[in-house]
């Protein structure tokens, strides 16, 4: 008899592995959603050199830091181009008139400042004539990158560090407002505050181990926010990963292939060598975060701070620090006057300027916040213009029209302002221009001290005209004439005088009288009224003869009526 034996369990067992290797099956054929930092463009490998290329994720990365800082630390023309979008390079070192190692340092954080308290009244500097060599930043850099195949927003940064002297402990602050300090001897209390979004990435790496763990951290609330002590992302050095990681960093110690010292193209100085282009074993640190993938994007960081700290906890002492601008916000000004058609100087029509004020973050990741501040309207007249006349109107010159104005929001991302009423400002007649002159608040954390000028100059102008006219109206002077004759064909002497009426029968009193008029050699004589009629009148004339020789004056003349109508008057053009 032939008999089996079945495992306790054995189906249940099987129907396991059969799950795991449907999910295995399942997972090689939908696609994954690639987080990138370490295999797009940009080399994280250790270095600073592009020539040492890295093929990570089945890209090739050909760029590095000297792709975009030459041999002084400043920008390379026309780098920031195929995603990159700002960089920021500090040199936080100085050499003696010998050329040797200055050790002072007039950016170190005072003791009490840590990272959970809000930059002001928390964060105080003050110069330091000695800094400890493990801990003393020689150059910080970091730079904006918008991944075009999905928009993603990442930044990288790196430090360099004057000696590598046991463990070292990094972070990288990136900051919406314009924070700073600079002390020339005692403590110093920063300027500026943090905004919702900023970010601290913490990092820790061992002297020739490489990076342990990177971990970024998000501070929530503004000025009377906190530091949210829940890692947002986390990961570890870029040259254990394949790829897909949202955040990594390394250094030039650790996992091959580069774990040793490197040159820099700029200035750097370590402790052993002195100032030169040598960073010895572990004195080199980069990462990068994708902030789009751990939902960290779509903010302004307009400031880098470098620091090293007594550890990786968020409450650790803090030491040397290294300040960069990286200057992700910027704003535009466009101007749109309310007409730019001829009108009629004299016009009481209102005639205004309406400002667009666009904020943009050319580091992608979401739209940019909206500006605030103020506008300064500005109206040039036609000999205010450049050139005289014919031109627009300049940065310098033009009468302002009215108070500054305060923005409000358009749209999400556009602040708009307008102009007061200019139509008293046109006095005479040619071109005139608009401009505006835009200061952001001096508490908008996104756009600190920014300005703009009207950026569409040529749009801003009108015409001030005059159209000729004719208008007639007609007045009448009336005139009498008299002719005077005696019978028998006798010779006329004499005078006459003539009176006028303003009634249709001579009634009334004269309102004029003309005479006497001497009678000419025709026995006439004409009356000289300068008086002229503008109106509907009736009017009648009587006139009286008085001879000066033996002729008879004889009676007055009949009385004479007409009707003045002057009222058919016209206007023409």
């Amino acid at each position: 008899m032939t008999s089996s034996i079945r495992k306790p369990g054995g189906r249940r067992r099987l129907r396991v592995a059969l799950l795991v290797i449907s999910a295995l099956v399942f997972a090689l054929l939908v696609p994954v959603i690639a987080y990138a930092v370490h295999d797009l463009q940009f080399q994280l490998d250790g270095d600073v050199r592009a020539s040492t290329t890295t093929s990570v994720g089945g890209t090739t990365q050909a760029l590095d830091w000297d792709s975009f800082f030459d041999s002084s630390g400043n920008p390379v023309s026309g780098s920031l181009t195929a995603g990159f979008t700002n960089s920021g390079f500090d040199r936080d070192f100085a050499t003696n008139s010998d050329g040797s190692f200055n050790t002072a340092d007039q950016t170190t954080f005072s003791t009490g400042s840590k990272d959970t308290l809000n930059i002001t009244p928390g964060w105080q500097c003050n110069f330091d004539n000695n800094v400890n060599s493990k801990i003393d930043i020689m150059n910080a850099y970091a730079l904006a990158y918008t991944n075009p195949a999905n928009n993603h927003q990442i930044l990288y940064f790196a430090l360099e560090r004057n000696a590598n002297t046991g463990d070292g402990n990094v972070a990288f602050w990136f900051l919406q407002d314009n924070a700073g300090c600079v002390s020339a001897g005692p403590s110093v209390a920063f300027t500026g505050n943090h905004a919702d979004g900023d970010l601290l990435v913490v990092s820790s790496f061992t002297n020739g181990g490489g990076v342990s763990t990177i971990d970024v951290y998000r501070w929530d609330g503004g000025a009377s926010g906190s530091l949210n002590t829940n890692p947002a992302a986390h990961g570890v050095d870029c040259k254990t990963t394949t790829g897909n990681d949202a955040v990594c960093a390394t250094t030039n110690s650790g996992p091959l292939p580069i774990t040793g010292s490197i040159t820099t193209p700029w200035p750097t100085s370590n402790k052993q060598d002195g100032p030169g282009n040598t960073l010895r074993t572990s004195e080199f640190f980069e990462g990068g975060v994708d902030l789009t993938a751990k939902n960290l994007g779509g903010k302004c960081f307009n400031v880098f701070i470098a620091d090293t700290r007594s550890s990786q906890s968020l409450t650790a002492t803090l030491f040397d620090f290294a300040r960069g601008r990286l200057g992700e916000c910027s704003v535009s000004l466009t101007t749109t006057p309310s007409s730019t058609a001829d009108r009629i100087l004299g016009s009481t029509a209102p005639i205004t300027d309406t400002a667009y004020i666009v904020g943009s973050t050319s580091a992608g990741g979401g739209s940019a916040p909206t500006p605030t501040g103020t506008v300064t309207f500005y109206l040039c007249s036609p000999a205010q213009l450049t050139p005289p006349n014919t031109g627009t109107c300049t940065d310098a010159n033009g009468t302002q029209v009215g108070s500054p104005v305060t923005t409000s929001e358009s749209v999400p991302g556009t602040a708009t302002a307008t102009s007061a009423d200019a139509q008293s400002m046109l006095t005479v007649l040619g071109k005139y221009c608009f401009r505006a002159h835009f200061d952001a608040a001096s508490n908008d954390p996104n756009y600190p001290g920014q300005t703009a000028e009207t950026g569409n100059p040529a749009a801003e102008c009108f015409n001030v005209t005059s159209v000729a006219s004719i208008t007639t109206a007609q007045k009448w002077l009336p005139q009498d004439t008299a002719t005077v004759t005696a019978s028998g064909g006798a010779t006329v002497a004499g005078t006459v005088t003539f009176s006028l009426y303003e009634s249709a029968n001579c009634s009334g009193n004269a309102v004029q009288t003309f005479g006497p008029i001497t009678v000419d050699s025709n026995g006439q004589a004409v009356t000289s009224n300068a008086t002229y009629y503008t109106t509907a009148t009736t009017i009648s004339w009587r006139a009286t003869f008085t001879s000066t020789n033996s002729v008879g004056s004889g009676s007055p003349s009949h009385c004479e009526t007409m009707t003045v109508n002057p009222l058919n008057n016209d206007t023409g053009s």
